[in-house]
């Protein structure tokens, strides 16, 4: 297929993974860049990319051989670029989370017309171990779904001299905190592998900020979660529970399970080394059964790559992306609906 000419808009750490990640497939061909810092504008045009811009504006605006944008301005900027984006015609991959609250993704939503719109909150899907998992869902050998579960602790480290990013664990720069930073790879991970099946109907939610032992780890004007908890039940009475927390004084855990009226399956979304998919079956002769239906190693930096392909695909052959606004905008439907559950002190429909 013909290259999707592609403009990178925000070149910081993660638009670089991006850029690099473009660049390394043929499916896309890097004509442009933006970022409103001298040094990152110098390394673009290091990495070979033609045209650089200072601000993303210019870009859409003044760049028409541009036929599609990777935004990776926090999260605070990046509806407004994205609306730009699709009034000049361009189709948009948008970093995670996709926007600062559902209504934000129901406007880019609106205005997107017929351009296709992708978020990467779908990166942990692009791996084999998660494809395999997917099959193994469609295929009805669990049964109707009843339970969804993520739990995921990662501990506190000791003080290191690199200083903490401003975006992380804030509410106006990012949306929020462990929940939008990360959670929505647990969200798009576990429903994009149960075939995206989970309405949820009513949310019950707590979070917390950062222990003071590990408040050296974020900027000092952090004001969001560094640990959540919340319970989802579903229009059909099935049950998300979903809980994440950094900076932990507690040690390392994670799972990811789906449970159903057949069998459940163990689930690995993180770490390439020695991934496990367990497939566990309820018999009446034999118990329980366990069978690994996936081990090995998923390749980590090229997920990036792959979202970049699916999205090009999208573009040229007019297929849905992995992730869409619109599962982003159940994904973040539940997560606003977790904040305001917790700021309410009971439960709250999600709206």
């Amino acid at each position: 297929m013909e290259p999707v000419r592609l403009g990178v808009i925000g070149c910081g750490v993660i638009g670089k993974t991006n850029l690099k990640a473009a660049m390394a497939t043929e499916m896309v061909e890097v004509v442009a860049a933006a970022d409103l810092r001298v040094e990152r504008r110098e390394w673009a045009k290091e990495q070979g990319v033609a045209r650089i811009y200072e601000d993303g504006r210019d870009l859409l605006d003044r760049d028409p051989e541009v036929e599609a944008v990777i935004i990776a301005y926090p999260a605070s900027t990046r509806t407004a670029m994205g609306l730009r984006a699709f009034a000049r015609g361009k189709h948009v991959l948008t970093e995670k989370p996709a926007a600062l609250n559902a209504r934000e993704v129901r406007s880019l939503m609106a205005a997107r017309g017929d351009r296709v719109a992708a978020c990467f909150s779908s990166r942990m899907r692009m791996c084999a171990s998660a494809e395999k998992a997917t099959e193994l869902v469609k295929s009805g050998a669990l049964g109707a779904i009843r339970h969804i579960h993520v739990r995921a602790l990662r501990a506190g480290g000791p003080k290191t001299e690199k200083a903490p990013p401003p975006w992380r664990e804030s509410f106006c720069m990012n949306a929020g905190g462990i929940l939008t930073n990360w959670s929505c790879y647990d969200l798009d991970y576990v429903l994009g592998v149960t075939g995206w099946f989970f309405r949820p109907k009513t949310v019950l939610g707590q979070w917390w900020p950062c222990v003071p032992e590990f408040r050296c780890h974020i900027a000092p004007d952090s004001d969001a979660d560094s640990y959540f908890t919340a319970l989802v039940v579903g229009e059909d009475g099935s049950v998300l529970t979903l809980e994440r927390g950094e900076f932990m004084p507690a040690p390392p855990e994670e799972a990811w399970q789906v449970i159903g009226t057949k069998g459940s399956i163990t689930l690995g979304m993180t770490g390439s080394e020695d991934r496990r998919i367990v497939h566990h079956e309820g018999s009446a002769e034999k118990g329980l059964v366990s069978n690994v239906i996936w081990e090995g190693k998923d390749p980590g930096p090229s997920i990036n790559s792959r979202v970049i392909e699916d999205f090009a695909s999208a573009v040229r052959d007019g297929h849905a992306p992995a992730t869409g606004l619109e599962q982003a905008l159940t994904l973040m439907r539940i997560t606003d609906a977790i904040y305001a559950s917790a700021a309410s002190g009971g439960a709250v429909d999600v709206v």
